[in-house]
């Protein structure tokens, strides 16, 4: 970090820590602190178009953020040339350099080079023609897809399809990514082979979790009398040659670019189970919305960039307050999967201890992103949030329109419930009975959609990725790298070959557990 980026921390660090209720003096603070991005129908790249316009609030007043923390704030983004790093990435430059590649997931949705965005448009083409061929019937009668992956892999295709077939899926989709046979079990359950697709995502086609989990859905198709079962997998990949070779029909594999890394992967042939579920017009809005938060992140400078406005706050509550969590409540059970899938994007790309070039890091850098289901969690976790003695900074995500056509009773009472929390985490309340005294100035932010839909699911998602890469630039880290991912990977390898020898208590373990191979 250079001397000048030290120098506005250190600043940071002396800035008076003012209370929330104090901050709030400022009669335009809420308009200051929020902001919206709207999208609509003419954003959507590709052929499909709609008459629909939408946003999502962004608003961050809730916050201990101020004009001169916002403004030193800005002037570590320009000591940490925070916009030339973000052209380099919008510009399909090497920005991930421990793995000499770019990061062109935004060209998946149309922002990018015009050679990455021309590249991804024709793969996104050739998707288009499988899943209408699914849906026309063209590949027989498919009801169901056993979508099985791991990691990004899985995590974006299981939060999309939750999120947006509660009512009706054109294809019923099962992700399986857990290697634990159970899992796998649980989707043969519930499918006729006769009528399953099996999808193999995997970037390398290696993955042992993932290809082990393969082989059995082709056992499984085998063992009830299906004809060709290697006729009826997907491959969606980034080593196409891999899948051929593991004998998927090359008509069949869906291939993206290795530049397209797992945890940002959605958008690519990952998404072919969420367009297969949803149909390809939802799915061309899907990344409508997040190509209008790519345009917002793109163009705006400052406090007025939302993401980066979110990532000065989470700067200062992990490396000035010295919260260590960070927690997000979804209230709507449509998003019930959310919390996981930040949980990967945020803690894999930021849970690093050295900087991109290889200097140790002068601060914490991630914070663990955990969460659940507003009103669930009140009931479980919120306690520790309102008395507890750790600090965790909250965000709030819900909905304007409701997602059920029961009783509007419903809705109005969890809207109620999530405005409520935010003001009482803020506000606090005396009492002299200890036990029943709230100190209050705990921060929170909230995200208010319009509507849950594929657009707003796909803002919402690319808002995380941009606020999670600008966490990353001001911090001088790589986002895009996952080394920590491949230690315990190496060992379990180990065991499985074996003539590897561990500590006593791993020993210990195998043996009592019959697994050395």
């Amino acid at each position: 970090m250079s001397d000048a980026a030290k120098a506005i921390w250190a600043e940071l660090k002396a800035q008076p820590q003012r209370t929330l209720t104090e901050l709030f003096d400022d009669g335009d603070r809420v308009g200051k602190l929020s902001g919206r991005i709207e999208w609509s129908g003419d954003d959507t790249p590709g052929e499909q178009g709609g008459e629909w316009t939408a946003g999502i609030q962004f608003d961050w007043s809730k916050t201990h953020l101020d004009d001169q923390l916002l403004s030193l704030f800005e002037k570590l983004a320009d000591a940490m040339d925070f916009t030339g790093k973000r052209a380099a990435m919008f510009g399909g430059e090497t920005i991930n350099n421990t793995e000499g590649r770019a990061a062109t997931h935004s060209a998946q949705r149309g922002v990018g080079t015009d050679a990455d965005v021309e590249e991804a448009m024709a793969l996104h083409a050739r998707m288009k023609m499988l899943v209408e061929a699914v849906h026309d019937g063209a590949l027989g009668n498919v009801k169901r897809l056993i979508h099985v992956g791991i990691g990004g892999s899985a995590l974006g295709p299981a939060l999309a399809i939750d999120a947006l077939t509660r009512d009706l899926a054109k294809v019923d989709v099962h992700v399986v990514s857990n290697i634990d046979g159970v899992a796998l079990e649980q989707a043969f359950a519930t499918c006729d082979p006769k009528t399953t697709m099996i999808a193999v995502a995997s970037k390398t086609f290696t993955t042992i979790e993932t290809m082990t989990n393969a082989a059995s859905a082709i056992k499984w198709l085998e063992d009830n009398g299906v004809d060709d079962p290697s006729g009826r997998v997907v491959a969606l990949t980034a080593s196409p040659e891999k899948a051929v070779e593991w004998g998927v029909d090359e008509t069949r594999i869906l291939p993206f670019k290795e530049t397209v890394g797992g945890r940002y992967s959605l958008w690519s042939s990952i998404g072919f189970p969420v367009a297969l579920a949803i149909g390809w017009e939802e799915f061309e809005e899907f990344l409508a919305g997040a190509q209008a938060v790519d345009r917002h992140f793109q163009e705006k400078d400052g406090r007025a960039n939302l993401p980066l406005r979110a990532a000065f706050a989470d700067l200062y509550y992990a490396r000035i307050r010295g919260c260590q969590t960070r927690a997000v409540f979804a209230y709507d059970e449509r998003l019930g999967l959310l919390p996981d899938y930040l949980q990967q994007l945020e803690m894999e790309s930021n849970g690093k201890s050295v900087t991109s070039g290889g200097d140790p890091v002068d601060g914490p850098t991630a914070p663990i992103t955990w969460g659940g289901v507003g009103t669930d969690a009140q009931h479980a976790v919120f306690q520790l949030l309102h008395q507890g003695t750790h600090l965790v900074p909250v965000d709030f995500i819900a909905s304007i329109a409701p997602g059920d056509d029961l009783d509007p009773a419903h809705h109005r009472i969890l809207l109620t419930n999530c405005f409520a929390q935010g003001a009482a985490l803020m506000a606090g309340k005396e009492s002299d009975d200890g036990a029943r005294n709230f100190t209050g100035n705990r921060p929170s932010a909230t995200m208010l959609c319009d509507d849950l839909d594929a657009a707003t699911l796909g803002a919402l998602i690319a808002f995380h990725e941009h606020r999670t890469f600008a966490n990353a630039m001001l911090m001088g880290i790589n986002p895009f790298d996952q080394f920590g991912v491949e230690l315990g990977k190496e060992m379990a390898k180990g065991i499985e070959a074996g003539g590897q020898s561990f500590d006593a208590s791993t020993e210990a373990l195998l043996e009592a557990a019959g697994v050395r191979c």
